[in-house]
């Protein structure tokens, strides 16, 4: 029972294969390749956009950090000249936080712009092969609609096409037919002249008609018989003297 199961399943796929490989076009098949490798730019793009994006608002948010350490060393300052050194604790302690918090955004910023660099690179790469690609669609596009071109030319005229086929099996049917229609009625002609076929439109059968026509020749006979008999008595000559 595997086994031949086994065999159905290997029949199903090698139809479908054949089925999937005449309905398989090459044309649309490289263009949708091609809008599938456009697809791929664009989400690369799109990566490299949101990159810059979070880099920038890292920048700012550094640039937020360094006017704020300017600003607690101010106060740092003005604390001390006050005589209020425990505020001016307080503002340097914010100022190393605000330190530590800029050296981490400072690497994170450098992180980002090497991610950006390096999908940069990757965008410019796929581009030109994507470049590639379209030219080399284009050409085998071409020559794909050529030899399809050269194919149908050559099958019309040496008669190999499938449409040249179909024709070709309608005019040797209706030279067959024609041929068989003739010979019937050759023999239909031959049997009606041999008298071997019956008129079938005449009324009785051959028979009837064998009789009838005895009959009527007796009929002739004994008429003529009459009237020479008459001739020989000479009645004619009396009638036409009358």
């Amino acid at each position: 029972m595997a086994g031949l199961w086994d065999r159905f399943m290997l029949l199903f796929k090698a139809k479908a294969s054949k089925a999937l490989d005449r309905a398989e076009d090459p044309n649309e098949t490289l263009d949708y390749s091609y809008e599938k490798q456009l697809q791929l730019l664009q989400n690369v793009k799109r990566g490299v956009a949101d990159v810059v994006t979070a880099k920038k608002r890292l920048e700012l948010q550094t640039t937020q950090l360094e006017q704020s350490l300017v600003k607690l060393e101010t106060q740092a300052r003005q604390a001390v000249a006050a005589g209020r050194e425990d505020l001016a604790r307080m503002a340097l302690e914010r100022k190393a936080t605000a330190q530590a918090q800029l050296q981490g955004l400072d690497q994170q910023v450098q992180d980002l712009q090497a991610q950006q660099e390096k999908l940069v690179a990757n965008e410019k790469q796929l581009a030109a092969r994507i470049e590639s690609f379209r030219t080399q669609k284009e050409v085998i596009k071409a020559q794909y609609s050529a030899a399809e071109a050269s194919v149908r030319i050559t099958e019309a005229a040496t008669g190999i096409g499938d449409q040249m086929a179909d024709t070709g099996l309608a005019i040797q049917r209706a030279k067959d037919k024609t041929e068989q229609m003739q010979a019937r009625a050759s023999a239909i002609d031959e049997l009606v002249a041999s008298g071997d076929l019956e008129d079938m439109m005449a009324p009785g059968d051959q028979l009837d008609r064998e009789l009838t026509k005895i009959s009527s020749e007796a009929e002739v006979d004994s008429e003529l018989a009459r009237i020479k008999a008459e001739v020989g008595a000479g009645e004619p000559k009396k009638e036409l003297e009358q």
